[in-house]
């Protein structure tokens, strides 16, 4: 399981909300559980940027300063609920790259693979940025690839964002699933 950015900076209150970005922590938070009562891999990741990042407004790019290492924006919520083996992934952290996928530049595949994992199940913050570019990158490396509808949240800046995302994925193969297709 991917848990993509649930950060801080990202939930209503920090420097770049998702809005609803909060609703989705309990539903990740039942998730995270089966698979923890599994001992199956649990990855978070996080956007971990220097104070001077590329994609901050005050040097050039698009978005409000957000998520500083070390800060309290760049943590992530005390209501997540990650078993204290979770494999955390800093990505995004030199002043001159972005990322937006959890596997670039960083060793999440490598990872992966010594762990034995062929499926993925992704879900997390923001829908139409980071969760998309992450599932594009493991059906690019060929994991069997899961996106979690009811544990991912959009930003819409346009509407249809979120929704035009999702059907992206799909598109490219990922899989969607939500807790009501596994419930009896």
């Amino acid at each position: 399981m991917i848990i993509v950015d649930l950060q801080n900076d990202f939930l209503p209150g920090g420097s770049l909300p998702v809005s609803g970005g909060n609703t989705i922590i309990p539903t990740l938070n039942r998730y995270i559980a089966d698979f923890h009562a599994h001992r199956l891999p649990i990855v978070a990741s996080r956007d971990w940027h220097p104070e001077n990042h590329c994609s901050f407004e005050a040097s050039g790019g698009r978005w409000p300063a957000h998520c500083i290492a070390k800060t309290n924006g760049a943590a992530f919520p005390a209501a997540l609920e990650l078993p204290a083996y979770t494999k955390i992934i800093s990505k995004a952290t030199t002043q001159a790259r972005d990322a937006y996928s959890a596997f670039s530049e960083t060793q999440l595949n490598e990872l992966l693979r010594s762990l034995n994992v062929k499926r993925l199940f992704v879900g997390g913050l923001a829908t139409e940025y980071c969760v998309l570019n992450t599932v594009e990158d493991a059906i690019r490396f060929h994991y069997v690839t899961f996106i979690l509808e009811d544990a991912a949240c959009a930003i819409n800046h346009q509407p249809d964002d979120g929704r035009d995302a999702l059907l992206a994925m799909k598109r490219l193969g990922a899989i969607p699933i939500d807790r009501k297709m596994l419930e009896p």
